[in-house]
């Protein structure tokens, strides 16, 4: 299990800008849906984004913390 304020803490690190909006999906806390806007995603496509996410999430992911993670990552603009 990890707290929305961990999961923030480790995003911001990596992505000092980011807006996060974690919604819990099965009520375990380690089944996320997590939306991230930063304009650090400009120019990169949707997979490089993902990577981003997944790079700053290491080692929550690893431990287990975070068993399933669904991704929406977004610039400030919209694309």
């Amino acid at each position: 299990m990890i707290t929305t304020d961990v999961l923030t803490s480790y995003l911001k690190r990596a992505l000092p800008d980011a807006e996060v909006t974690v919604t819990d999906r099965t009520g375990t806390m380690d089944h996320l849906s997590v939306r991230v806007v930063s304009d650090l995603f400009k120019g990169k496509n949707l997979l490089d984004r993902h990577r981003m996410i997944y790079q700053a999430l290491d080692e929550p992911m690893k431990d287990g913390r975070i068993h399933a993670l669904e991704l929406k990552a977004e610039t400030r603009d919209g694309s």
